[in-house]
């Protein structure tokens, strides 16, 4: 069963969300020492990559209005596939800066087109 577009912006913004939940108090110090959020976090952005995975596999130019889209799909493929080289830096450093310009990209594309999700 293919999917439609929305659908997958709808899971990544879900996904951004929860990260944004996860964090909320949190510092790098408690990122690093808590192997329950680290674990919480790297998912939600597996979640992320994946979805923005397929969205551009069926609408490239929907795509191309996430900023961030290539870089989320590369570290989706670190986290999934170089596990062992995860560095808790980048990963932080992509919440930070990274997700909150993703976050508006998605909310907007939701709300140009509010279809069922």
């Amino acid at each position: 069963m293919t999917r439609r577009p929305e659908t997958y912006i709808y899971d990544a913004l879900q996904a951004a969300n929860a990260i944004e939940a996860f964090v909320v108090g949190q510092g790098y110090a408690d990122y690093q020492e808590s192997a329950l959020l680290r674990s919480a976090v790297e998912r939600q952005f597996e979640i992320i990559g994946e979805a923005l995975n397929r969205l551009r596999q069926l609408d490239v130019e929907l795509f191309a209005r996430v900023r961030g889209g290539r870089q989320a799909i590369g570290l989706r493929n670190i986290l999934i596939h170089g596990y062992a080289s995860v560095d808790d830096a980048i990963v932080w450093a992509t919440l930070e800066q990274d997700l909150p310009l993703m976050q508006v990209d998605l909310e907007t594309l939701i709300a140009s087109n509010p279809s069922d999700q």
